[in-house]
């Protein structure tokens, strides 16, 4: 058999994954299989440590992520446990095998005066009173879009300036509201009864008295990102990091940041120290005179 049949033979296998996890299998294989024949290898069984190294290393010569080839690897791995269950490998080269690590990108983040002129909305649009006081909470409070549509008027306590969020992996937290955050929600409140159905506990409502959507936060903040007048193309994350930078540079307490974001590995927090140190580094070049450039005569 050459080497096309047998990824089909192996593809027939996998009727329980989704038809976009089998296209995803099968890109990989063919990438392997395009490469192999290039060097002359036309049977899986002659395929060996050497051979899937130097296809990994080809790929990120070429410029793809470690991230995809970590991707591709599962992919390669998965296809020779199949060729040893068949008899058709003694053993798996690909698993030994790491993808080489992608540098982290860095968040996007807004600096504090474009945070300050996204947030200076004045309207007596009933929508946009509400889109304030959601923009307002998930920069007060560093909440997930995920976090910020799940919230029911339960979670949230104006007296103590305190929400509830359930987070990922129904972990809960508890994070203080700022009063700004708490004036723009005491002004959505009264709004919010004009678009009530059914009672629905969601804090922040659609036009049709539904819970609003992720996707629709999302197309709201884009929205007011132009409105405003941004470069950036605003989006409900970009929030929660610009929370995360900020509270970060001003306070230098990562264990407390970690706490407010509901990180559970504070390694995942430590990119904003990174953040916090480009930004730092970034003054120094622009204001230390040993660094600055000379300009051209």
């Amino acid at each position: 058999m050459d080497l096309d049949s047998q990824i089909r033979t192996f593809l027939l296998q996998l009727s329980d994954l989704s038809e976009n996890t089998r296209s995803a299998y099968q890109r990989d294989l063919n990438s392997l299989a395009c490469f192999l024949t290039k060097h002359k290898i036309s049977a899986w069984q002659d395929v060996g440590l050497s051979d899937i190294r130097s296809y990994v290393a080809t790929r990120h010569r070429q410029g793809v992520s470690g991230r995809s080839l970590q991707r591709s690897l599962s992919s390669i791995r998965r296809f020779f446990n199949f060729l040893t269950d068949e008899g058709l490998q003694t053993s798996n080269p690909a698993e030994v095998i790491k993808a080489p690590k992608s540098p982290r990108k860095l968040p996007k983040v807004l600096n504090t005066d474009e945070a300050d002129n996204l947030l200076e909305i004045q309207s007596d649009d009933p929508l946009a009173i509400r889109d304030l006081a959601m923009m307002e909470l998930m920069y007060s409070s560093g909440l997930r879009v995920s976090e910020l549509a799940s919230l029911d008027l339960s979670d949230l306590d104006l007296h103590t300036a305190q929400v509830h969020v359930t987070g990922k992996g129904n972990k809960q937290r508890i994070v203080p509201v700022g009063t700004k955050a708490i004036d723009a929600i005491r002004n959505w409140l009264p709004l919010r009864q004009d678009y009530l159905k059914d009672n629905n506990p969601a804090i922040f409502l659609s036009r049709h008295g539904k819970r609003i959507s992720i996707r629709s936060i999302q197309q709201r903040f884009r929205h007011w990102g132009v409105k405003q007048n941004l470069n950036n193309s605003i989006h409900p994350h970009m929030l929660r990091h610009s929370f995360a930078s900020h509270m970060l540079e001003s306070s230098g307490d990562l264990r407390a940041v970690q706490e407010l974001l509901g990180h559970s590995d504070i390694s995942t927090t430590q990119v904003y120290t990174h953040l916090d140190f480009q930004r730092l580094a970034q003054v120094y070049d622009q204001s230390h005179p040993r660094a600055r450039k000379k300009k051209k005569n």
